[in-house]
């Protein structure tokens, strides 16, 4: 079973269009969403949770389109529990507010995450609201985290230590992972899956490895780069000095040096090509 599926998924603003959004994550997998501001990651987001209504397309969770949100865990790039409250106080509310929760499971993340109970939450740092969003969302039995920036703003020690939490998470082959993040190198670490999208629509969505392995980044000359397939190249960055091109190794003849790329440079490419 996949942990989501959509298809041919569409939404219309005033000056806006996502426009026939489709992918799927299999379960035991995590899907990195990628993209510039207002690509339309975080609509495909709210569409998914079911914070607003496509106007066209299926989304399916779970296999179904009215899934048990019991079982879905959610992070947003801000913590979204009134400052006011206390770590306890949020395990108290959320315990009326889900069937599943799991008192022991809270308590031991507060403990991992070194939470303090009684501290309010508008005296805990970026950090540490991030971590308590994360462990709220860990604690009533979720097979699906949909993470949305939660990893942006915090520094490199602390970003380490989510994705820890993150791969423990994946160590059971029924959870999935849908993971929104501008952080590209922890997406190249986490995820199994990258999905694109670019001014409404996807440019790409296919395995990382595959991906990663597919394109590299060419450094010549103009007249090396107009001999080559036009069908190769997938964007290009020029300089006052030199001619970059995203190329698809295969088509790229074995005499010329393409060396490795990231995430970011294909993203860079990919949307100045588009």
């Amino acid at each position: 079973m996949n942990a989501i599926e959509l298809e041919h998924v569409s939404k219309h603003f005033s000056t806006f269009t996502l426009d026939d959004i489709s992918f799927t994550v299999p379960m035991g997998a995590v899907m990195g969403l990628i993209g510039e501001n207002g690509a339309g990651k975080s609509t495909t987001l709210r569409l998914l949770l079911g914070l607003a209504r496509p106007d066209g397309g299926e989304i399916r969770v779970f296999g179904t389109d009215n899934p048990d949100k019991e079982h879905i865990g959610v992070v947003f790039d801000e913590c979204c529990f009134p400052e006011t409250l206390s770590a306890r106080d949020v395990g108290r509310v959320l315990a009326s507010a889900y069937k599943t929760w799991l008192p022991d499971t809270y308590a031991a993340y507060l403990r991992r995450f070194q939470l303090p109970e009684k501290k309010k939450i508008k005296d805990y740092s970026r950090g540490m609201k991030m971590k308590l969003s994360i462990a709220a969302a860990l604690s009533h039995d979720s097979r699906l985290l949909v993470l949305d920036e939660a990893t942006s703003g915090l520094d490199p020690v602390v970003r380490d230590e989510i994705l820890d939490i993150f791969y423990d998470f994946m160590q059971d082959e029924q959870h999935a992972i849908l993971m929104s993040s501008h952080i590209t190198s922890d997406l190249e670490r986490i995820c199994d899956y990258i999905t694109f999208i670019h001014q409404g629509r996807i440019r790409f969505s296919e395995e990382k490895d595959r991906l990663l392995s597919r394109f590299g980044v060419l450094r010549c000359d103009e007249t090396t780069l107009r001999a080559l397939d036009s069908a190769a190249v997938h964007g290009v960055r020029r300089t006052n000095v030199s001619v970059e091109a995203l190329v698809e190794r295969e088509r790229v003849p074995a005499s010329l040096t393409v060396d490795p790329v990231t995430l970011d440079e294909i993203m860079v490419f990919t949307a100045k090509e588009a």
